[in-house]
């Protein structure tokens, strides 16, 4: 065989393996995706609003924040929750011109059908309560997760100078119990309810939607210790710790919005 015959044969063989290998990577890409689309499709079968909502909420919650940011004084701390097209403003602004601006920006954004304006006129927060907020959300999603009357997914957890805002698509009773235990994590000052009610069948038709059973209502066992994540992502046998439970009460701050907004 002529050095040239070698030579054309090994590049054709390098050739073969390599789109072999592409191949397979390729075929390994596009299972990945559809593994990652299944995973996430199975994630949202667990939230109550529509997939069209959680779109919109996310669309809602970016537009929101970037053109209050363009609206706003430097000055002004504003946080943006989204829920099912609910809007929850928290934070701190200079004057009520500026809580009022932040409002109607918000008002402007299409799909919006409520707000709720909790935005304090004081000065904005230091880093450290900001710090401590988001550590106190995780401890509240812990203590709703270890709940066992309760999904946890059902409820959006906000929390602004040790008060913490829930919001989500749940049952009378499922808010009570959420806020009950919201306002016995230590550190939380008080709870505010921001939720939208579903009746107990609309809760029912959506858990049998996902294939998963409703939470019963049952009064837990005071002996049995509560067992849920906590914040490393461990597992803990021993009661998680609980204050005197905080204020509870729902937001007066709640405005129509604008759903027919133009963009």
């Amino acid at each position: 065989m002529s050095v040239f015959r070698v030579k054309k044969t090994l590049v054709r063989t390098v050739l073969v393996v390599g789109f072999a290998a592409g191949l397979s990577a390729t075929l390994q890409g596009c299972f990945l995706a559809v593994a990652g689309a299944a995973g996430g499709g199975a994630l949202m079968a667990t939230d109550r609003r529509t997939l069209g909502a959680q779109t919109e909420d996310r669309e809602i919650q970016v537009k929101a924040l970037s053109q209050i940011s363009q609206n706003l004084p430097d000055s002004a701390h504003v946080n943006v929750a989204v829920f099912n097209r609910r809007v929850l403003l928290t934070g701190e602004v200079a004057g009520d011109a500026s809580k009022q601006r932040a409002e109607s920006v918000v008002r402007g954004l299409n799909n919006v059908n409520t707000i709720v304006n909790e935005l304090a006129i004081m000065p904005a927060s230091s880093f450290s309560s900001r710090t401590n907020d988001t550590y106190l959300e995780t401890r509240v999603k812990t203590a709703l997760i270890a709940e066992k009357n309760i999904s946890a997914n059902n409820f959006k957890v906000v929390a602004e100078r040790g008060n913490v805002y829930l919001m989500g698509l749940v049952t009378m009773d499922e808010g009570n119990r959420g806020a009950d235990v919201a306002s016995r994590v230590p550190g939380v000052v008080q709870v505010v309810k921001v939720f939208q009610y579903i009746q107990p069948q609309e809760a029912a038709a959506a858990a049998a939607a996902a294939g998963t059973a409703p939470v019963a209502a049952s009064q837990p066992d005071a002996s049995e210790p509560t067992v849920g994540a906590i914040p490393d992502s461990g597992v803990s046998s021993k009661p998680l710790e609980q204050q005197a439970p905080a204020p509870v009460n729902s937001s007066t701050a709640v405005r129509p919005g604008n759903p027919k907004a133009p963009q």
